[in-house]
């Protein structure tokens, strides 16, 4: 009877693994599974954690939300994204302070059309708790210029339009893997100035996050995993501004089975964040 009840025992545990459905799992860069606490805890001992996201994952989103939160209750936090320009920091810094409500705040700014779903619950969180959040992005119209012709096409901006850009002459790597891959991916589209008016942005945002570290506090950035990923793009600016800084990294994949890490992901990042690639999408 006994060797029975452990067969069932053992059946009804299988079964029961079976129909635990999980959205995401956790690895660090060498493919092993790791634990959500291990990343609050991580991160809160960081200086700056870069939350790479796909723009249009609703659980992605929701994490990152959670993990702010969860960051919040160890540390003082400084929020910043990709997703806000920053020549609408003002516009920002308003609503922030509740001197503009939302309605003005979206016609004012130039906000992504995700922005009420997906981005205005983390602002919402800094303006409750008080936290700053910086836009950290190159105006696009300035990311345009640079495809178009090159750094160069930045020396004519005004010295105010400058004040929301990395300050020039943009430093540049042509041979960062990141970059090589994106003008392999294009097909050579673009030519050189695609991976440059990539390479703004990164520059830009990993100038602003310099800008604005202060002792004992987080700063957590919200960007596209492809600005973080194999610790490259703003993680390469942000390390020739503040060298010794101390970077968590988080990327976000999508895979069909997440219970193990593809090898194509492997050294992504510190925590590699893998989504069933079944999880709607925001947009």
């Amino acid at each position: 009877m006994k060797l029975y009840a452990i067969a069932a025992f053992l059946l009804i545990g299988s079964f029961a693994n079976a129909q635990d459905k999980m959205p995401y799992k956790l690895f660090d860069k060498k493919g092993k599974a790791t634990s959500y606490k291990k990343l609050v805890n991580t991160g809160a001992e960081a200086e700056v954690v870069f939350f790479g996201e796909h723009h249009d994952n609703s659980v992605i989103h929701w994490l990152e939300l959670e993990l702010t939160k969860d960051l919040a209750e160890k540390k003082t936090l400084i929020l910043g994204a990709e997703m806000i320009e920053a020549d609408n920091q003002k516009q920002l810094d308003q609503y922030l302070k509740g001197e503009i409500s939302q309605k003005v705040f979206d016609s004012t700014a130039r906000l992504w059309k995700n922005h009420p779903t997906d981005y205005k619950p983390l602002v919402d969180f800094a303006k409750e708790k008080h936290f700053e959040f910086i836009a950290t992005n190159v105006p696009r119209r300035y990311a345009s210029k640079v495809y178009k012709g090159g750094f160069e096409a930045l020396e004519g901006l005004s010295a105010e339009e400058k004040t929301w850009i990395a300050p020039l002459p943009i430093a540049y790597d042509a041979t960062l893997p990141g970059y090589v891959k994106m003008l392999e991916m294009s097909g050579g589209h673009g030519g050189d100035n695609l991976p440059k008016a990539q390479a703004v942005k990164d520059a830009t945002m990993g100038y602003f996050i310099a800008k604005n570290l202060k002792p004992n506090t987080v700063f957590v950035h919200y960007n596209g995993s492809y600005h973080s990923d194999n610790f490259e793009g703003i993680n390469w600016y942000l390390k020739r501004a503040k060298p010794g800084v101390k970077i968590i990294t988080i990327a976000a994949v999508s895979q069909k089975d997440i219970d193990k890490l593809e090898k194509e992901y492997l050294n992504l990042a510190d925590f590699i964040l893998v989504v069933d690639e079944d999880v709607t999408r925001t947009y």
